[in-house]
């Protein structure tokens, strides 16, 4: 398919509405997800908030990072879902705000979830030096580094759009997506080669950090130790894959194009889940409440809300 068909492929399905039922359908399923999801990231982060133990661990830091950074980019990119039933098109100027918070937040998870593997692997592979390497202040500063790497990939197109478009188009309406705002060929271009680089550098070191912590389980001859060491690999890899697909979303809509207009959209909406609300869902299972530690005061949290509103309503 050349990419004058591509072009009019999609475009066509920007023009093409779901039935009523079908668009409340789909808009109830993801608010009620995003509620419930923030809703879960909301206790994680009030629990993180109420005891100092986990201030003073970099693995908290940069696990409380990941669900703020969860909640801004699902309560972004659901924002866009819905305007796009209740106004399909909205101000230039406000889409690019939003689609700005949506890249920085998209890109920022995977980055964050490599560092958390950093840090594990240093815990498990050197233990008695990851106090000294494992600090406060660098995590700050990588978590710092994480929004600059986010920052480098979305501003320049900012920049570009403000230097190449004309004025009036801020002043316009779009369907709000990314490649319907920063539309240029350099844009594009640039997009592609920043997530083939962010792919291959964030797989890359989920696979030499726990290939190394499973080899590190080997070689203390622990069949706990190993199991352990198998399960973290396969729910992490789990995980950090679900988010990587963000990457591969300029191919898949390549393959979905060959589909006609209405199974597109069907299609399109199980892939803008898959890719932008499950992954918000898994975090908090497996980097909080599979945890012993957070799971631990995560408990009290929950029995003494408990306790409260049975002494409200008796």
């Amino acid at each position: 398919m050349n990419s004058s068909s591509l072009n009019f492929t999609v475009s066509s399905s920007l023009t093409y509405r779901d039935s009523p039922s079908s668009a409340v359908a789909k808009n109830v399923i993801i608010v009620a997800l995003g509620i419930t999801i923030n809703y879960i990231n909301g206790t994680l982060i009030h629990t993180f908030r109420k005891h100092q133990i986990f201030y003073m661990n970099p693995r908290y830091i940069l696990f409380i990072h990941l669900v703020v950074n969860d909640m801004i980019q699902l309560t972004t990119s659901i924002s866009l879902f819905v305007f796009s039933y209740i106004f399909y098109r909205i101000s230039t100027s406000f889409c690019c705000f939003i689609v700005t918070f949506a890249v920085f937040t998209t890109v920022n998870s995977p980055l964050n979830l490599a560092l958390m593997a950093v840090e594990c692997y240093i815990a498990v592979c050197f233990p008695l030096r990851h106090a000294e390497l494992c600090t406060i202040k660098r995590t700050y500063f990588l978590i710092g580094c994480i929004w600059g790497l986010s920052a480098a990939t979305v501003l320049p197109d900012i920049v570009l759009i403000l230097a190449t478009e004309p004025l009036w188009l801020f002043n316009s309406t779009v369907f709000c997506e990314r490649d319907t705002v920063f539309r240029h060929p350099i844009s594009i271009k640039k997009r592609d080669v920043s997530y083939i680089i962010f792919l291959s550098g964030v797989w890359l070191t989920l696979l030499f950090t726990y290939l190394r912590i499973f080899c590190a389980a080997h070689a203390a001859n622990s069949a706990d130790g190993m199991a352990k060491a198998r399960n973290t690999i396969l729910i992490h890899g789990f995980q950090l894959l679900l988010c990587m697909l963000t990457y591969v979303t300029p191919l898949a809509k390549m393959f979905l194009v060959f589909l006609p207009i209405a199974q597109y959209v069907q299609a399109y909406f199980f892939w803008y889940i898959l890719i932008q609300i499950l992954p918000r869902l898994v975090s908090p299972i497996v980097y909080g409440v599979r945890d012993s530690t957070f799971r631990q005061y995560l408990k009290k949290y929950l029995l003494c809300s408990i306790g409260e509103v049975n002494k409200l309503h008796p």
